[in-house]
């Protein structure tokens, strides 16, 4: 990290000579007429590192921001990796949200391709990140690039990166790719051809939207009433041609938010898991009165998950928006009835009620580190999911999370259960009484320093947690170290000892820094009996006392 101010200069003003982009060429020499050193260290602290996550940060000039000239770097290292690979003919496909600045960064990268000698065919328009995980197998490329932030704040952007197998990169791959983005030196010796890749045509969108009707059963009840909100993304177009491919009624789409729009103005962070960011997803719904509408869908930005409220009779909003364990349960058990035959898998933050689901249908179950580049390579994989609304329902076509073909299956599911006169929380109830409740939760805090973070992580395995909510912990373990099935990562895990006096069969702790954003984040389990339908709202009420006491102990242990 350079300190000395004239160092700093020197720096900046070597890259500004190389950065292809006006605005941040205007944007750098004004810090470096103003002498902002303060602003320029922060820019010039190192380099946005690449990893399994690809590279995510906030748009601005400088290698510690997400701009042009990073993601040539990026593109010529990702080109070097696959001819190293000995694909160095191959064709990489390049698909791009709505966001600010990502249709030059796919444009970028097609350049750097072709100039390396791959072939690059590019999306047609912004379209969800699934479409894109889907083509890269369809068409048979060697890699894929999807420029997405996701459901990051609007002044970030990111740069995914895939292989041929249509699964997002992993280690050794993103070392391998990171070294060889270290090795360039100059962008001027990246050749960039002002044309040379494809612009492809809507063939592929159609594919992606004939292989979506896979995920359902001929001649199942399709009469559910739908909002839906894009979340100012770009899911709207391809989930209403999803919806009447498949015979669904239209849904209504959220006016305010139908339209992509790379400020998202009307939500504070456009990840329907914030708070807030359903609101008028759920004033829609109100406004059609309760009978007439059966759920509430959302899309993040890239489409890539999918959020489901149900009817919630006597609360504020009269909407209650489903834990993303909650929709994985609803799915795993809905997939179940069909008969579905293979692997079940989930992620270790994620409910173990879809161990207890996988059991008791004989189908096999794994866990993974947290991200679908984990669960995609599980072996026989049939259905995935994560407690971050991510779910792969048809593992064949898309490797990866998918928003859209989400939706599908759970509407498919709610008109089912809504033609025996029933709901998702009739079957959430059957759930729970058959394996147990499985209530969950998460501790989320947001830094704007990221040692709060470390020090959080390090204070815990300093001093371990004895007990939470008066629950001793039986076994802690560091995932650092990794484990058999595991392989190591930044995260502690702690099993709790259930409690027969206050009805609670055992818990987990799950504790780890978000890949990818300022978060440290734990995650609650907590696991309470039903002897019968009676007692279901007296076991909410233990595990929820029980969550909210565990999150208090552990906010204390972590000094956060």
């Amino acid at each position: 990290m350079a300190t000395d101010p004239a160092e700093l200069i020197h720096r900046a003003q070597a890259w500004l000579a190389e950065d292809p982009d006006p605005e941040t060429q205007d944007e750098l020499s004004k810090l470096i007429e103003a002498e902002d050193t303060d602003e320029l260290a922060a820019r010039f602290a190192g380099t946005l590192q690449f990893g399994t996550a690809g590279l995510r940060g906030e748009l601005g000039a400088g290698p510690m921001r997400m701009n042009r000239s990073v993601v040539i770097r990026a593109a010529a290292g990702l080109a070097a990796y696959l001819k190293a690979q000995g694909d160095g003919s191959g064709l990489v496909v390049i698909g791009y949200d709505a966001r600010h600045k990502s249709a030059d960064f796919a444009r970028d990268t097609a350049a750097v391709m072709v100039g390396a000698g791959l072939r690059a065919a590019v999306l047609p328009r912004p379209l969800p990140t699934p479409v894109l995980a889907f083509a890269i197998r369809h068409l048979g490329a060697v890699a894929g690039v999807e420029v997405t932030a996701s459901h990051n704040p609007p002044r970030d952007n990111g740069y995914k990166v895939y292989l041929g197998d249509g699964s997002q990169i992993v280690p050794p791959a993103d070392g391998e790719i990171a070294a060889e983005i270290a090795a360039v030196r100059s962008l001027g010796d990246v050749p960039r051809p002002e044309a040379g890749w494809e612009t492809l045509d809507e063939t592929v969108l159609d594919a992606y939207l004939a292989r979506t009707d896979a995920v359902l059963t001929p001649g199942s009840p399709r009469d559910t009433k739908v909002v839906y909100t894009p979340m100012h993304g770009v899911g709207r177009d391809t989930l209403v041609a999803a919806f009447a491919r498949a015979g669904f009624p239209a849904p209504t789409v959220v006016a305010e938010q139908a339209e992509p729009h790379p400020d998202f103005p009307t939500v504070a962070f456009p990840n329907p898991e914030e708070p807030g960011a359903m609101d008028l997803a759920f004033a829609t719904a109100r406004d059609r009165g309760a009978a007439g509408v059966d759920i509430v869908i959302a899309n993040d930005p890239d489409a890539d998950r999918c959020a489901v409220a149900v009817p919630a009779p006597g609360t504020p909003d009269g909407w209650r928006m489903l834990r993303g364990d909650e929709v994985g349960a609803l799915l795993a058990a809905h997939l179940v009835s069909k008969r579905a035959s293979g692997t079940f898998a989930t992620t270790i933050v994620s409910s173990q009620l879809m161990s207890r689901i996988a059991a008791g249908a004989s189908l096999p179950y794994e866990e993974t580190l947290t991200g679908f580049k984990w669960l995609a390579r599980v072996d026989g994989l049939r259905y995935a999911f994560e407690e971050a609304l991510g779910y792969c329902v048809d593992p064949e076509g898309v490797r990866d999370k998918d928003g859209i073909t989400a939706a599908l299956l759970i509407t498919e599911l709610a008109a089912e259960l809504k033609q025996s006169g029933r709901t998702l929380t009739d079957l959430l109830d059957d759930l729970a009484l058959e394996f147990g409740l499985h209530a969950t939760d998460q501790l989320s805090v947001r830094v704007e320093d990221l040692s709060l973070i470390t020090d959080a992580m390090h204070r815990l395995r300093a001093q371990p947690p004895t007990a939470l909510a008066g629950l001793s912990v039986t076994r802690a373990d560091d995932l650092n170290r990794g484990t058999e099935t595991l392989p190591p990562t930044d995260g502690l895990r702690y099993y709790l000892s259930g409690s027969p006096e206050a009805g609670i069969e055992a818990a987990r702790v799950v504790v780890r820094p978000s890949g990818t954003e300022p978060k440290l984040k734990c995650y609650l389990e907590v696991v309470v009996p039903v002897p019968s339908a009676e007692a279901l709202p007296e076991a909410r009420t233990k595990a929820d006392a029980t969550l909210a006491s565990i999150k208090a102990d552990l906010s204390e242990a972590a000094g956060i």
